[in-house]
């Protein structure tokens, strides 16, 4: 009994010099080197309050585009102070019939909140079970890590939301840009989507895939 008192007596000194040690925060460093948990710290020195404010979110993002839509994102290095601290945003603009294609993000799960108008957004689990909500102002859905997901503009006017991450660099994967906008070669397209082939260089003539 005496043993554990004296191992917990020395836990309750140690654990505060340990705290102590870890760091307040880790601002990106943009010109320094990245690796899979962030950016290199900048010099505690050389960080200013404006590493840890962004403004990029107010405007609206550019919806004239294929999908009617535009994400704005608020990550590192971009927005420095969220480096390192499992946390980023994003906005997302969905004009009419607007869409933000089936994607995943590989390091985070996601939380959206409905600002304007109406989305319909859903998600695909391993077990391939679809999860289909209709959003209005101020409603809010989570989509779990590595998940394809999407959110469609089912309202009559344009739709804003606002989503986060539990990552500063969640990663990004569109799925019909995976298979469309690139080099892969056609025939492996046709075989592992059971497309033809004409469907295929239809859409990769649309998405400025080749080959």
């Amino acid at each position: 009994m005496k043993m554990i008192i004296h191992i917990f007596f020395i836990l309750s000194l140690v654990s505060p010099i340990s705290f102590a040690s870890v760091l307040d925060f880790c601002v990106a460093d943009p010109k320094g080197p990245q690796n899979p948990s962030g950016y290199s710290c900048k010099n505690p020195d050389q960080v200013t309050e404006n590493d840890f404010a962004f403004s990029g979110l107010a405007k609206a993002g550019n919806t004239s585009n294929i999908i009617k839509a535009a994400v704005t994102p608020a990550f590192a290095p971009a927005f420095a102070g969220l480096n390192g601290l499992d946390v980023s945003l994003a906005r997302l603009d969905l004009a009419g019939g607007g869409v933000i294609p089936l994607h995943t993000h590989p390091g985070a799960s996601e939380v959206l909140v409905v600002i304007q108008g109406t989305i319909r957004a859903g998600f695909i689990s391993s077990a391939n079970k679809v999860y289909l909500k209709t959003l209005s102002r101020g409603d809010s859905m989570v989509f779990p890590q590595g998940l394809l997901h999407f959110q469609l503009n089912s309202g009559k006017g344009p739709a804003l939301a606002f989503v986060a991450f539990g990552s500063s660099s969640p990663g990004l994967q569109i799925l019909p840009f995976a298979l469309f906008a690139n080099d892969l070669p056609s025939e492996l397209v046709e075989a592992t989507t059971f497309l033809s082939d004409e469907e295929v260089k239809k859409l990769k003539g649309v998405l400025g895939g080749t080959n």
